[in-house]
């Protein structure tokens, strides 16, 4: 799986956790709802840390929490 995809299914993930939306997710975020899913759909290939960080900040999650989970750990190494 790719850092994009782990990113996307993590986002996914904690908004079907918490019942909401895309678009209430980019309100509670502080973001366009284009940003969240030009992230989602594939737009965005490098999603930047802080749009990350302002999903969590929406979340009420840390960037710890975000990324502390198998999928990431797992992910292997982008540069070969």
């Amino acid at each position: 799986m790719s850092t994009v995809n782990a990113v996307r299914d993590r986002i996914l993930q904690l908004c079907e956790e918490r019942n909401i939306s895309i678009n209430h997710l980019a309100t509670i975020s502080a973001l366009p709802p284009s940003s969240v899913k030009n992230i989602l759909y594939g737009k965005s290939q490098n999603p930047k840390l802080l749009t990350i960080k302002l999903i969590c900040d929406g979340l009420g999650i840390t960037l710890g929490e975000f990324f502390s989970t198998p999928v990431f750990d797992a992910l292997e190494q982008e540069i070969k």
